[in-house]
């Protein structure tokens, strides 16, 4: 199939905007817990009257301090309630939220800021505040600068005493469906990053669309929390698409304390990158294999089982003897595991990267079903997903309603619906490289519709790699495959103008400590010491063996070399949402890509 479209199922009017579901929802049903706020180890009920009244209030302070309709107003922070605050605060006041990573470095700053022309930016920290006071000699347009830990907030909220909510309301609704709601940067892993424009009907298009399918997450008494970054358009479809849908909605801002807080929180749902899916199942196993024994045995067995049992029903038949297995594993080990997600997720939302049709069999199997979908910062985020009653493991799912998907002549994916973005901010140029007059957005991205209309995810246009044969291999299926092992913490598919595959691999320094245990290395060994060691080298040879059968013998891995150290965002090798910087991990690790084929 070279196309498919879902009927559209939603109306976004003229007039609507963002802001409508935070007042309309406050008169509505005034009672209902909007948030759940962190509160030392409390988690305090927030109602949809408070949030408006303290969206009201600091979009008065942002009015009162200069802030005009149009404006952008910039925004740097960990995940946390302010954040949803000022960002609908800001929509409030008629002015546009620009995002920022709270780990961008000044020079990303300094660009994000000088380029938005942004004339205010709240930050979380007063570290923060110092990286912006580096580059600010550099930025003409900005003029204030708050500190949310500083008493930034409070500061706003008091200078906007005087303005009236007639002034508040009249600015609001100054706005409607093609007013610009936000500039988001992609993450620049190749080049400096782009202002991708994202209107108000965009988000609340997107947002209503991908819901609509999404009745068993978004239900009365659904409760998420939301822990990867808010400036990645992920989670902010999310936040907006919990606000419209009055789902309380709880933030984490730090992912160390994620499963104290998922414990506390108990959330109905959560989404997240792949990743994080990873780093559970790896944790899992890591810790069954420290507790040794027959529960070693209990847990592959129990592995098994869930798999087959997601396969069995994806295809739509479970024998009578998998579903009393699949019973007892439930109560001895799934059981356990949904524990560590706070005990209620019964579906999580992933994106962001490819997950891996094991890893999503596996969850499902265990009875957290995760919705895989696809979309990109230019098409606000959801333009396919996997929806409860419509699910095919391995796929990222059909269009949303009103959208459509086009497979072109040379693969590349082509996108298509309200939720396409209005282009990039002060660069026709590449917006032109990528917007056709018809509308359809050129993705990057390589896939396939099977005959059900459920897109599949091969590889990047841009990130094919071309041996010296002339073969054309797509990375991400033997990345996606070679993560997938506990031992394995990222890896590099490289080979371009090579006679063969190749790849540099990276061991998980959480589950290293147990390996060395099981294979009597000692205790003081480092990853660095043991790059050449036999027994490591065989044990990531397996999941180099595991990756090669989901491709031809052309494509597969010949040759791998362990680094001594791994690949992160503090390193410079991730971005944000943990995505990997394919050219500033070749470049700087181009000797060991040299090595492979010496």
């Amino acid at each position: 199939m070279r196309e498919f479209s879902v009927p559209t199922q939603v109306h976004v009017e003229k007039e609507a905007n963002l802001t409508d579901a935070v007042f309309d929802n406050a008169a509505q049903y005034p009672e209902t817990v909007a948030f759940l706020r962190k509160s030392g180890d409390d988690w305090k009920p927030v109602t949809t009257a408070d949030f408006a009244d303290q969206v009201r209030s600091l979009a008065k302070g942002l009015v009162a301090r200069g802030v005009q309709p149009g404006d952008r107003v910039g925004l740097l922070s960990k995940t946390r309630f302010e954040w949803t605050l000022a960002d609908y605060a800001i929509w409030t006041a008629g002015a546009v939220t620009v995002p920022i990573y709270e780990t961008s470095s000044p020079e990303q700053v300094a660009w994000i800021l000088g380029d938005s022309g942004a004339v205010a930016v709240i930050v979380e920290t007063p570290l923060h505040k110092g990286v912006v006071e580096q580059v600010r000699g550099d930025l003409d347009a900005l003029k204030e600068l708050y500190v949310i830990e500083a008493g930034g907030i409070d500061e706003l909220i008091g200078a906007g005493k005087a303005v009236s909510d007639d002034d508040i309301e009249e600015r609001r609704r100054s706005l409607d469906n093609s007013s610009l709601a936000t500039v988001i940067y992609t993450s620049g892993t190749t080049g400096r990053p782009k202002g991708c424009q994202l209107t108000h009907g965009n988000f609340v298009f997107d947002a209503t669309a991908t819901t609509e399918g999404l009745g068993h997450l978004f239900r009365d008494d659904a409760t998420t929390l939301l822990f990867i970054p808010l400036a990645h358009v992920f989670a902010r479809i999310i936040q907006v698409g919990c606000v419209i849908n009055r789902v309380t909605l709880g933030h984490s801002a730090d992912v160390k304390n994620l499963l104290a807080d998922l414990a506390v929180f108990q959330p109905t749902f959560i989404l997240s990158v792949p990743r994080i899916f990873e780093k559970v199942y790896n944790g899992a196993v890591a810790k069954t294999r420290e507790e040794g024994g027959a529960k070693v045995k209990i847990f592959n067995a129990a592995e098994k089982t869930a798999v087959a049992y997601s396969e069995a029903l994806q295809r739509g038949s479970v024998p009578p003897h998998l579903r009393v297995t699949h019973a007892v594993f439930d109560k001895l080990v799934y059981s356990k595991l949904r524990g560590l997600l706070g005990g209620k997720v019964d579906y999580a939302v992933s994106g962001g990267a490819p997950l891996g049709a094991r890893l999503g069999h596996f969850f499902r199997g265990v009875g957290v079903t995760v919705l895989e979908g696809y979309g990109l910062t230019e098409t606000t985020a959801g333009a396919t997903c996997n929806l409860p009653d419509a699910i095919k493991i391995g796929t990222v799912g059909r269009p949303i309603p009103g959208g459509t998907v086009k497979i072109a002549e040379d693969g590349e994916i082509l996108l298509r619906g309200d939720n396409i973005f209005k282009g990039y901010w002060h660069n026709e140029k590449a917006t032109s490289e990528v917007l056709e007059d018809d509308g359809y957005l050129h993705t990057g991205d390589i896939g396939e519709l099977d005959d059900d209309g459920y897109l599949k995810i091969t590889g990047r246009k841009k990130e094919l790699i071309v041996t010296a044969g002339g073969k054309n291999v797509a990375p991400a299926v033997l990345e996606d495959r070679l993560r997938g092992h506990p031992l394995v913490s990222q890896c590099l598919v490289v080979g371009d103008n090579k006679p063969f595959i190749g790849c540099l691999v990276t061991i998980d320094p959480e589950a290293f400590p147990q390996w060395k245990k099981e294979n009597g290395k000692p205790e003081s060994a480092q990853i660095e010491d043991l790059v050449d060691d036999k027994d490591l080298r065989n044990e990531v040879q397996k999941a180099v063996d595991e990756a090669n059968n989901a491709v031809s013998r052309a494509e597969a891995i010949r040759k791998f070399r362990i680094l001594k150290v791994d690949f992160t965002e503090e390193g410079g090798q991730m971005t944000p949402t943990l995505k990997l910087k394919r050219n500033v991990v070749a470049k700087e690790f181009s000797s060991d890509i040299e090595a492979l084929y010496s």
